[in-house]
């Protein structure tokens, strides 16, 4: 009988390989150069909170995603399925510290165990900023522009323009809305099944709206034909009249248009979705989906919204917040498929390969040369045939290999070699780290954004 242990995954989780872990991490700086550029600091929390903690704050179906046990001091605890219900918590227990408002991005992994699907996974990172400790509509805009500046940066532009588009609505006009139809009693279940309609098609919403949530199947229609029809503003405005609360969303969704159109936003970005729900139940006011042009069926990448109940639960302050995350992983499985991730398996573009055991340390020296200037490199640790060291460094995806045997040492003078290309120079030692400064900045092909 074997002793050996067979190795497997759990469903739902994965290993990242390098070129995957790459591109994750690549991302995961993107987002923090970007949210740190409007002044968000970062923060961390626990993996494990109190079960009462997590509980009952994204609605039925985020409680029943719960990885939730009792631990050895036989405490209930759960691990976090988002990082805004911890935010929430982390706020009621430092506002006094932190100062009002107070904005902050927070990129880590959660946990939910729903059915996984392609770039869903059980395990995963979301990459949030949230503002707290204000009701003023500039952190809506600010968190649109956000979102707008992060997709650029990641690479989903061309030739100038946005390849994505931003959806917004506001939980005001949805409540609104439901009250004009008359189910408003029934407003969590509604705005559950059209969160659903992207995903499952009309007549599935149809469905669960007369057969779940009990709503006659002319009710149904109207509220699908009116949150999934083509109503702007001015529509709102008529149908609305009268609802004060209604009012108000419509008004901060107006004042949001013309700010993302002042601030230089391209037309068209930003559009009205008066189906676009966000599933969890402690939104209640502007909401964010966004969509990539190019793959819009991947669902959307970026989504978030005002919330301005969820602290209460933990203190008396008020702490109203807004905010997105960004759909980590599956944004970069959305990247995959449109050829936007490099197979690079390392993070050094210098490739230094070894002829000469006796000249090891030179090779050393010259590989601190280049990592001095900011210039990644490796050196193989074997002198074996070129040919084999220079597959190797093909495989790993290598931009460029700086290459000397004794001639070149006695010259003092490199062959530095492109490896996408082919192409070879020499180069005088003294210019050597000039030049690949200067050769690697213009070429971007090992850039998984490029």
């Amino acid at each position: 009988m074997s002793d050996l242990i067979t190795p497997r995954v759990l469903g739902g989780f994965r290993d990242y390989l390098p070129d995957a872990m790459m591109a994750r991490e690549q991302l995961m700086e993107t987002a923090r150069r970007v949210y740190r550029s409007y002044g968000f600091s970062p923060i961390d929390t626990p993996v494990l909170e109190y079960s009462e903690i997590l509980l009952g704050k994204g609605g039925d179906e985020s409680d029943k995603q719960l990885f939730r046990f009792r631990d050895n001091g036989d405490r209930d605890v759960a691990m976090r399925f988002d990082l805004t219900v911890p935010l929430a918590r982390f706020a009621a227990m430092h506002s006094g510290e932190l100062g009002l408002p107070f904005k902050r991005y927070h990129i880590a992994p959660v946990w939910r165990g729903e059915k996984p699907q392609k770039g869903r996974y059980r395990e995963f990172v979301q990459c949030d900023f949230d503002t707290i400790g204000t009701l003023s509509n500039a952190a809506d805009i600010e968190t649109l522009l956000v979102i707008f500046d992060l997709l650029s940066a990641i690479g989903f532009t061309k030739e100038g323009q946005p390849r994505f588009g931003i959806r917004v609505n506001n939980r005001l006009i949805l409540n609104g809305v439901l009250e004009q139809l008359g189910v408003a009693d029934r407003s969590v279940g509604v705005l559950r099944a059209i969160d659903k309609l992207p995903k499952v098609g009309r007549e599935n919403v149809l469905a669960e709206l007369v057969e779940k949530v009990n709503l006659t199947g002319e009710q149904a229609a109207q509220v699908l034909d009116l949150l999934a029809g083509q109503a702007d503003l001015a529509t709102l405005d008529t149908l609305l009249a009268g609802n004060a609360k209604a009012m108000e969303g419509v008004n901060r969704l107006r004042e949001l248009f013309a700010a993302s159109r002042e601030a230089g936003l391209p037309e068209g970005v930003v559009t009205l979705d008066l189906s676009i729900a966000r599933g969890l139940d402690y939104y209640t006011g502007t909401i964010y989906e966004t969509f990539l042009t190019d793959l819009p069926t991947i669902g959307s990448v970026c989504s978030g919204g005002r919330y301005d109940n969820l602290a209460g639960l933990f203190t008396k302050e008020q702490l109203p917040g807004v905010g997105a995350s960004l759909g980590l992983d599956r944004l970069l499985a959305a990247m995959e498929d449109l050829g936007m991730v490099a197979k690079a398996t390392t993070p050094a573009v210098v490739f230094i390969p070894q002829f000469d055991e006796a000249k090891l340390g030179a090779y050393m020296g010259l590989a601190r040369r280049l990592r001095a200037v900011g210039i990644a490199t490796e050196v193989f640790p074997e002198a074996k045939k070129l040919g084999k060291q220079l597959q190797y460094a093909d495989r790993k995806g290598f931009r460029v290999a700086v290459i000397a045997g004794s001639d070149e040492f006695a010259k003092g003078e490199w062959q530095v070699k492109d490896l996408l290309s082919g192409n070879k120079e020499t180069v005088a030692d003294a210019d050597l780290e000039r030049s690949l400064l200067a050769h690697l900045a213009t070429n971007t092909l090992h850039n998984p954004t490029a």
